[in-house]
């Protein structure tokens, strides 16, 4: 295989996975993003020659272009929770299919998230919808993968959780009913990997990949709790206030939830029923429970040392 894949973002929580999952196939990648000393860990992983690593400000087209010369198949991973919502989910990804185009590539992924929709409330999810529209336009046979909450070992979302019960007597719920189907990052990363290897197949379809389970946040919570061993109170905050927390205090630096994440939690982060998901990339997505103990021990007050109360 001679292929060249460029990862916008590929040093990230999901491209380090994205990457592994393609030099597995034997495909070279191009690790663009804008320090790419953050991503060197990812040059042993790899044969002799497999890994090539550039700085890149996606949100400059020129910049974009350069980065991706010469690529078979261009990744836009990039994605960000706060800030300039737009520059980085609407120009960020026009700019990086047009390099993709520009390159002649044969492949154009979108990586987007369940729920964008360019008529949605939260910034987040609208501007993640106005992503896809914007690389539909400059690649038209873009494919967008739209994942569910991602957990893996560097996580920013399980591991948050556990952390605050390893630290704190109690640990507030907030919109406790909203629903998740949690993917593990492994098996999204290679359904990203196939699409971009193998667009005569995939080029120009959607899909939405979720875990085999539907959570609440309530119950991911308690399971959280239950596994690494913590008795911790776990109060479920009535929706007016934490509607008044994160409008009033979701500005401010280490908040607990801000104004757009409540926004996004107003809507269950799972699959539409009759989207095209997981299956057509032959994938068996693994649920929390089979995965996410492995690394949660370290949370555990004992560590490896302790009795697993896991449900």
């Amino acid at each position: 295989m001679d292929e060249l894949v460029t990862l916008f973002g590929g040093g990230g929580f999901l491209g380090r996975y994205v990457a592994q999952a393609l030099m597995r196939r034997g495909a070279r990648v191009r690790i663009a993003q804008r320090d790419p000393r953050g991503a060197f860990f990812l040059r042993p992983l790899g044969g002799l020659g497999q890994t090539q690593f550039v700085a890149v400000d996606v949100t400059r087209e020129d910049s974009a272009r350069r980065a991706a010369a010469g690529s078979t198949a261009v990744i836009n991973l990039v994605g960000v929770m706060g800030g300039d919502f737009a520059r980085a989910h609407v120009v960020g990804a026009r700019n990086a299919a047009r390099a993709a185009a520009a390159a002649g590539a044969n492949a154009f992924v979108q990586v987007s998230a369940i729920g964008a929709d360019t008529q949605a409330e939260s910034v987040y999810a609208r501007t993640k919808g106005e992503g896809e529209q914007a690389a539909r336009e400059a690649f038209p046979g873009a494919t967008i993968i739209r994942p569910s909450v991602l957990f893996g070992a560097e996580d920013r979302f399980v591991n948050r959780f556990a952390a605050m019960m390893e630290k704190l007597p109690a640990v507030p719920v907030v919109r406790g009913s909203a629903l998740f189907q949690p993917a593990w990052v492994s098996d999204v990363a290679q359904a990203i990997a196939d699409a971009a290897l193998d667009p005569r197949t995939h080029a120009g379809r959607t899909y939405e990949l979720g875990g085999p389970q539907r959570i609440s946040m309530e119950e991911l919570n308690r399971w959280i709790a239950r596994t690494i061993g913590r008795k911790v109170w776990q109060p479920v905050l009535p929706d007016a206030a934490a509607s008044a927390m994160a409008r009033y205090g979701g500005w401010a630096p280490g908040a607990p939830i801000t104004w757009d994440q409540w926004l996004l939690l107003q809507h269950d982060n799972v699959v539409p029923d009759g989207a095209a998901g997981f299956e057509a990339f032959g994938i068996d997505p693994r649920p929390l429970a089979a995965v996410a103990p492995a690394w949660l021990v370290r949370f555990r007050k004992h560590g490896r040392f302790s009795l697993s109360t896991a449900a």
